[in-house]
């Protein structure tokens, strides 16, 4: 087992804060009438200092406590991202008590499940229609007592309240205990339950992560220490803050003091990005991958002229990204040439994302490392990062000053790495999780007796001290033949070769060998056939276009040539849909249900390997 033991572990062993609420109080005190929060209103705008931020939080912790909430109780929040879910959370963990996190998309079973096993005693909910789920699933939510919804009308038994209502309760309250709030936040100790984050649940039941508020005082600190930001930034958060990714960037916003745009929008993020000129972003692959389909596809509607200017740019770009990455100094000639290319085509690219812009930080899921390199090469540094809700979000990143496309960073500050014999990451910080919530077998199974987290995920660490992730571990295809497969080596290879391809699904598990299940892009599937003069635009028309599928076979092949002869695919075929969340083939959060999928499609996998037989 070869092991890396950061000096950073020893400055981090020990927490400058005792919990959140301590943190945010600093926090407000430090900077009372700075910007924090800027949110979308109705007609366009606004934005909250800390004070006022804080006024809203003391008055939701004070009407948790008139409800009568106690010490590490449960409060779920079902929402998108946006003010109110900030508001509410801060006000549950300084009354003292810890939130259920619960994504909006979520089915009544669903939430049903969540908020019983999770203990949850009372539900903040976004509108109506949130309310009308808990509504349908009331008989299986014996704990919760009350609703509270941001927007949305009262019930006539009192069991659903307006927040406007329910932070009048708790003015009223204040002006008649006024120590109590007071009182609560100070009997917070770090070891208490502050977020009860359930997984996203790819191939089980969803188990509810048990995170400290300690572990997020850790995290906090840890990207404090890391200078990737500071608070002249300014944040763009879109994410769901039902994951832990997003919540990583609301401590991050509190300990740094940077102001936070808020959209939870993600059909919104770009007109945002450009309106609102943050000077960083995190986001997952997916909306990367978007972003170079927008930029393509404008490029492409501009004509010949426009392409042939973008296509020298980015190979000018090319060339000075690789410069970078070998750490030379540029001559004066590339130097010359790149500086033409920005003006020409850069300064553009940078505009649709604000004209601010410092970078992008991927995570959430694996980043193709293509992507990485491709808007690098536009002069647009997209960080990959990486961790688990385990971990409470933020383990390793890349930073600016030296980034390595294809991993995922450098260990934070605080965060010690091992790498034990059969390639599996375990990791060690004050954020890993306490343990599963009322389920100790599981917990025994990813947390060591001295406190290491495995992982699940395989990989190495390069001699710059970088991590890379190569695979799930539970993902691993074991052939009929005993052939250890990692899937996603051939899926990213075709993502990366073909643009036409969205997702590919590799299946071989106690099979004689593999094969591949592939979704369409579909707006680069209509620009092929709009190009070609073919009559195609419904994803079924597009999945039956002969050329089409001739082009994909082709990057089939290529992505083949470099893999082992056991980990190549013999057959695939199109799927007759996208995957997506209302299928149930992606998780929340966006990751590949590769299980559910290959139950759901068992015909098509079934007529490949029949196919292949014969």
């Amino acid at each position: 087992m070869t092991r890396w033991d950061d000096e950073s572990a020893r400055g981090l062993s020990a927490a400058t804060f005792r919990s959140v609420a301590d943190l945010w109080h600093h926090r407000v005190g430090s900077t009372p009438d700075g910007e924090a929060l800027t949110y979308r209103t109705r007609g366009g705008w606004a934005s909250l200092t800390w004070r006022q931020v804080d006024r809203r939080v003391q008055m939701i912790g004070n009407a948790l406590l008139a409800f009568g909430l106690t010490p590490e109780e449960r409060c779920a929040i079902v929402s998108t991202t946006r003010l109110e879910w900030i508001l509410a959370d801060l006000g549950i963990l300084c009354a003292g008590g810890a939130t259920t996190t619960v994504y909006p998309s979520s089915t009544p079973d669903d939430i049903a499940f969540v908020v019983h096993h999770s203990g949850t005693v009372l539900v903040f909910a976004e509108d109506d229609a949130q309310v009308e789920k808990l509504r349908s699933v009331r008989d299986r939510l014996p704990h919760v007592r009350k609703v509270v919804v941001f927007e949305g009308s009262a019930s006539a038994d009192g069991w659903v309240e307006p927040l406007t209502v329910f932070e009048a309760g708790g003015k009223v309250f204040a002006a008649e205990n006024p120590d109590a709030y007071r009182l609560a936040h100070g009997a917070i100790e770090p070891h208490h339950l502050a977020t009860l984050i359930y997984t996203s649940g790819t191939t089980a039941q969803p188990k509810g992560v048990m995170l400290t508020h300690d572990a997020w005082v850790y995290e906090a600190e840890a990207l404090d220490l890391l200078g990737v930001m500071t608070p002249a930034d300014r944040q763009l958060l879109f994410l769901p803050l039902a994951h832990v990714f997003a919540k990583v960037l609301q401590l991050a916003f509190i300990r740094l003091g940077m102001p936070t745009v808020i959209d939870g929008n993600p059909e919104t993020v770009f007109q945002t990005l450009a309106s609102q000129h943050p000077t960083w972003m995190a986001g997952v692959p997916r909306l990367f991958e978007r972003a170079q389909e927008r930029l393509l596809a404008d490029v492409e509607r501009g004509g010949f002229a426009k392409r042939r200017v973008f296509a020298w740019a980015l190979s000018v770009g090319r060339e000075m990204s690789a410069v970078h990455q070998q750490g030379r100094r540029p001559g004066a000639r590339l130097r010359a040439r790149h500086a033409l290319a920005r003006r020409l085509v850069f300064d553009d690219v940078a505009a649709r994302f604000g004209g601010q812009l410092r970078f992008f930080i991927s995570g959430g899921a694996p980043l193709n490392p293509d992507i990485a390199l491709f808007f690098h090469a536009l002069d647009v540094l997209v960080l990959e990062g990486w961790g688990l809700t385990e971990s409470a979000g933020a383990s390793c990143v890349n930073t600016p000053d030296d980034p390595v496309f294809g991993t995922v960073g450098r260990p934070l500050p605080g965060c010690q790495i091992k790498i034990a014999e059969d390639g599996e990451i375990l990791l060690k910080s004050r954020g890993v999780m306490k343990g599963y919530h009322d389920d100790p077998a599981s917990t025994a199974e990813v947390l060591t007796e001295d406190g290491w987290l495995r992982t699940g995920d395989i990989g190495d660490r390069l001699q710059s001290g970088h991590v890379r992730i190569t695979d799930r571990k539970k993902d691993l295809i074991i052939t009929a033949g005993g052939k250890n497969v990692a899937p996603t080596q051939f899926q990213e290879l075709l993502k990366g070769r073909c643009p036409y391809v969205e997702d590919a699904v590799v299946i071989g598990d106690r099979r004689p060998h593999c094969v591949a299940l592939v979704t369409l892009n579909v707006e680069a599937a209509r620009r092929f056939a709009k190009a070609e003069g073919l009559k195609a635009s419904t994803y079924p028309e597009l999945a039956g276009l002969d050329a089409l599928r001739a082009i994909i076979e082709a990057h089939v092949a290529e992505a083949n040539e470099t893999l082992p002869r056991f980990a190549r695919v013999k057959a695939w075929a199109i799927l007759p849909e996208t995957l997506s969340l209302e299928n149930g083939t992606l998780t929340p959060s966006l990751k590949v249900k590769r299980r559910v999928v290959e139950a759901r499609y068992a015909d098509v996998v079934a007529r490949l390997y029949a196919e292949n037989r014969r």
